[in-house]
C-alpha cells in the first residue's frame, strides 16, 4: 500500500479485516482523512488511522489484510504510531472488541491496559454482541529501553 493510501483503498482493506462489524466506508474515511489531527500510518496490507489532539492520542481504527495476518504489520504499526506521537502527547488510547484476542494481546504487549468496558457495544451481522474495552497507557516521552515495555519478536 502506498503511504499515500487512498480513502477507497483503505476501505477496502477495513472491509476485509471487519468482517463482524460494519465497515467504513471510503466516504467516511475519507472525512476522517481531511482532519488536520487525523494520520494514516500505512504499510503494504494494512494501515492505523490515528488522532491526536490536547495532550492525547486515540488509535481510531488498525487494520491489516486478512491473508497478511500474523507477520508483524500489525505490530510495526503500533510501534510506529508510538514512535511518532506528538510531543506533547500524555496518554495512547484506543477501543477494541474483547473478543478480538489477537489485537487485545497486541496492545497489551505494548503497554497498554483496560480502563473501561462498554457491554454489548459492537453489534454483529452475524455472531453476538460483544464488548468493547478501553485501553491506555501513558506516555513518557525519552523514556530508556529499560523501562519502554518489551515487544515480542514475530516468530
Amino acid at each position: 500500500m502506498n503511504p499515500a493510501a487512498s480513502a477507497a483503498e483503505l476501505a477496502l482493506i477495513h472491509r476485509a479485516a471487519f468482517i463482524h462489524e460494519r465497515p467504513w466506508s471510503g466516504d467516511e474515511f475519507a472525512s476522517l482523512l481531511s482532519s488536520r489531527f487525523v494520520r494514516c500510518l500505512a504499510l503494504d496490507h494494512g494501515f492505523a488511522l490515528t488522532r491526536s489532539l490536547a495532550g492525547e492520542s486515540e488509535l481510531l481504527t488498525l487494520a491489516v489484510d486478512p491473508a497478511h495476518q500474523g507477520k508483524g504489520i500489525g505490530r510495526a504499526l503500533m510501534q510506529n504510531w508510538l514512535d511518532t506521537l506528538p510531543a506533547d502527547t500524555q496518554t495512547a488510547f484506543l477501543e477494541v472488541a474483547a473478543d478480538n484476542l489477537a489485537a487485545v494481546h497486541l496492545y497489551q504487549a505494548f503497554g497498554f491496559v483496560e480502563m473501561a468496558r462498554r457491554h454489548a457495544y459492537y453489534h454483529r451481522k452475524t455472531a453476538p454482541k460483544a464488548d468493547a474495552l478501553v485501553m491506555r497507557r501513558a506516555v513518557t516521552h525519552g523514556q530508556d529501553s529499560d523501562s519502554a515495555p518489551q515487544i515480542p519478536k514475530s516468530g
